[in-house]
């Protein structure tokens, strides 16, 4: 689908008169729909969905966030992801490159190329915290196998959390392990690394999780979970309430952070985008939906705060875990819960070593130096819960005067550079492209219902809820 230029779907023009795509020569490609599928998935289900959204959604009242969150994927990230595939497999290219080439052989400037620069900025900001947290599920791990969490209660497990953010050293340790696993895997290269963890552990951990939520729902609180998540009280919705919505959406899943287009570089003309992007999104929603199941039975029957943050994750599991029998559900979860950070990092990651080789050198060179340069910076989001808890760096910016380093950094790529990065897209594709080349490349007609509209969402939905959206954050 969409592999050959129809009447229907080029506006009745001749191929001879349409912009020539680029050519494909040392790109890597997947093996197939299904691995790109898995793996794709595998970048959007990561972090975002098991360890942000229960604490976002326990930081904001619930089921009103909850529904806010999924109409915001629906509506605005899955549309979005359509533009970001399409865009990356006909630049084929890195984000800075996809832009000011399409622009450039659409007559417009190639200074959009700066747009893809952002884009990558982004994704570099969120890497760099995302190893660290990343490296607090090998933390997890390694207390699982020597038997810490066999009998922990919920005291036990705030202060092991305590604990390991108090140490800098431990942290940084584990942050370089997490980040040295990423490049070992890039170094590999597309196919002979990602795919093959993807295609294998990613049901695992979709499969794991359901059992989870399954026996939490039965042993723990189920009924104060299922009116929690899913009895939606509206009295409580703020703008924050919203803001935080719309930046959990393109978080999880991917939107705004450049891998989507990375990996829509490596994608067949024979896969179709709309479709595709949809089965991510909303296997990416119902993995948060099953990570809400599996935490919150088990955070109101052990008396702990919804609302506490990050750590709400690593505070509630390892006590459920004791319920459950201790050592070997924590070592499967964790380990599985690494791997879900493994597979969205590496594709962050992906973004940098594709544009640093740029198919010259050694590759194992290229994800060393992208490794070292994102652990260096992640030491600002390391140092954030300990010896620079009460630095403010960005006091100097209205709404981020209580501000960490890590939340900073946080705040940003969620309120206004993911967002930032969807609307960039969202124009480009809406006004830069040409609705031809952009209908031949989704493989549906230019003179269809489903075009038109996901173009006006393109063109002018979208792009003004989303500057609402940034504003709303700037002021905040």
């Amino acid at each position: 689908m969409g592999t050959l230029c129809r009447a229907h779907a080029c506006g009745g023009k001749k191929v001879e008169d349409r912009v020539k795509q680029p050519t494909t020569t040392g790109q890597p490609q997947w093996s197939s729909r299904i691995v790109f599928i898995l793996a794709t998935i595998g970048f959007s289900v990561g972090l975002g969905n098991i360890w942000r959204f229960p604490y976002l959604a326990g930081e904001n009242g619930g089921g009103a966030f909850v529904l806010i969150y999924i109409l915001c994927v629906v509506v605005i990230g899955a549309p979005i992801v359509i533009a970001e595939l399409a865009m990356g497999r006909r630049g084929r290219g890195s984000p800075i490159a996809t832009f000011g080439r399409l622009a450039k052989a659409a007559g417009k400037t190639d200074k959009w190329s700066i747009a893809g620069g952002f884009t990558m900025l982004t994704a570099f900001l969120i890497i760099s915290f995302y190893c660290v947290i990343g490296g607090w599920t090998l933390h997890y791990i390694f207390l699982a196998l020597t038997g810490a969490l066999q009998s922990i209660d919920a005291a036990g497990a705030d202060a092991a959390v305590n604990d390991l953010l108090a140490s800098p050293w431990l942290l940084m340790m584990w942050q370089g392990i997490f980040v040295a696993i990423n490049v070992v895997v890039l170094a590999q290269g597309v196919k002979g690394g990602l795919e093959k963890a993807v295609t294998v552990l990613m049901p695992l951990l979709f499969v794991l999780l359901t059992a989870l939520a399954v026996y939490g729902l039965i042993v723990g609180d189920g009924a104060g979970t299922l009116k929690f998540l899913f009895a939606p009280d509206f009295s409580v919705v703020t703008a924050q309430t919203v803001l935080e919505a719309v930046g959990q959406a393109f978080f999880s899943v991917g939107v705004g952070m450049a891998a989507m287009m990375t990996y829509g570089a490596y994608l067949e003309k024979s896969v179709h985008i709309p479709r595709t992007a949809y089965v991510v999104a909303l296997s990416d929603t119902a993995v948060a939906l099953i990570a809400g199941l599996a935490v919150f039975p088990f955070v109101f029957a052990y008396g702990v705060e919804p609302g506490q943050g990050p750590g709400l994750v690593f505070v509630t599991l390892p006590t459920a875990f004791a319920g459950l029998g201790g050592s070997v559900a924590a070592i499967a979860f964790f380990g599985l819960l690494a791997v879900a950070a493994l597979t969205s990092s590496i594709a962050l990651f992906e973004v940098f070593v594709s544009w640093w080789h740029k198919g010259e050198g050694s590759r194992a060179r290229s994800a060393v130096g992208v490794g070292a340069v994102a652990w260096v910076v992640g030491l600002g989001t390391v140092f954030s819960f300990n010896l620079a808890s009460g630095v403010r760096p960005f006091a100097f910016i209205p709404g981020y005067g209580e501000a960490t380093f890590f939340d900073g950094i946080d705040q940003f790529t969620g309120t206004i550079g993911l967002p930032l990065g969807g609307l960039l897209a969202a124009v480009f594709t809406g006004w830069v492209l040409g609705k031809a080349d952009i209908a031949e490349e989704l493989g549906i007609s230019v003179d269809g219902l489903l075009f038109k509209g996901w173009r006006f969402l393109m063109r002018w939905a979208l792009p003004l809820v989303i500057l609402v959206m940034i504003l709303a954050g700037i002021r905040e």
